[in-house]
């Protein structure tokens, strides 16, 4: 369904980027990757699906080099037809004891990152007539949990941002939507079940449990594949006039 359509995948070496990069390199896409982890496994397993693959090691948090990101991608394979933009991390505390470079780190890599690369991609989407902008959001882009006060905010912030471009392209064949994951067990979130499980005296197992049961109904993880095959959905013909979601696939937690 893809071939010959450029995906662009930002936090794509590991977790959900990753599944999201394989799904569309299946329909054929080409796939630029960026990221910070195991960049060669993750080439290899894109390259393994017959499709041409790149990787950009921009930071981010930097607008400069997510300019370089974007004119590499225009560079190696013309233009990006799909951009993703999922790059993410994560701190947690209360908000009088988050540290203020935290923030600053979590709202320009969750949040101003996914406007810099939209901001260049639109205009060759535009020209072309067609292209798709998928925003990585999170359950916490709808509704809060204590003290992830930055990453609230971001998330909420780029489900906003999602619905305005999707107003400034409802005309157009480009459109913009949201996904927003419940627990996706990736490096980040295992991280979380690490020290759940260190400050209660837990196995592993049922601290997975326990971080279920607080907020996913379904008392099991979303997979990278499941959102992968979401993002694929998306950039389907059947998604054409979808434009403006904010797509929860998170085992029930917003029902409650």
């Amino acid at each position: 369904m893809l071939k010959g359509k450029t995906a662009l995948v930002t936090g794509s070496t590991s977790g959900i980027g990753l599944g999201i990069a394989q799904a569309l390199a299946r329909e054929g896409a080409n796939i630029v990757l960026n990221g910070f982890g195991d960049v060669e496994s993750a080439r290899a397993s894109i390259a393994a699906l017959g499709v041409e693959v790149s990787y950009h090691g921009a930071d981010m948090s930097r607008p400069a080099e997510i300019e370089a990101l974007m004119q590499h991608a225009a560079q190696t394979f013309g233009r990006v037809d799909i951009l993703v933009n999922n790059a993410g991390i994560q701190h947690v505390a209360r908000v009088e004891d988050f540290p203020v470079e935290k923030w600053d780190a979590i709202l320009a890599i969750n949040l101003s990152s996914a406007f810099h690369t939209t901001r260049l991609a639109l205009p060759a989407m535009r020209a072309a007539n067609w292209g798709r902008v998928i925003n990585v959001a999170s359950v916490h882009g709808l509704v809060a949990s204590a003290e992830k006060s930055a990453y609230v905010a971001a998330k909420h912030g780029l489900v906003g941002f999602t619905k305005t471009v999707a107003l400034e392209t409802a005309t157009t064949g480009v459109t913009c939507n949201a996904i927003c994951p419940g627990w996706v067990l990736t490096p980040l979130v295992q991280k979380q079940v690490d020290a759940k499980a260190a400050a209660l005296g837990v196995s592993n197992e049922e601290a997975k449990r326990l971080l279920l049961s607080e907020k996913e109904p379904s008392m099991q993880f979303t997979t990278p594949e499941e959102l992968g095959a979401l993002a694929v959905f998306f950039c389907s013909p059947a998604a054409n006039n979808v434009r403006g979601v904010a797509w929860n696939m998170d085992g029930g937690w917003v029902a409650q």
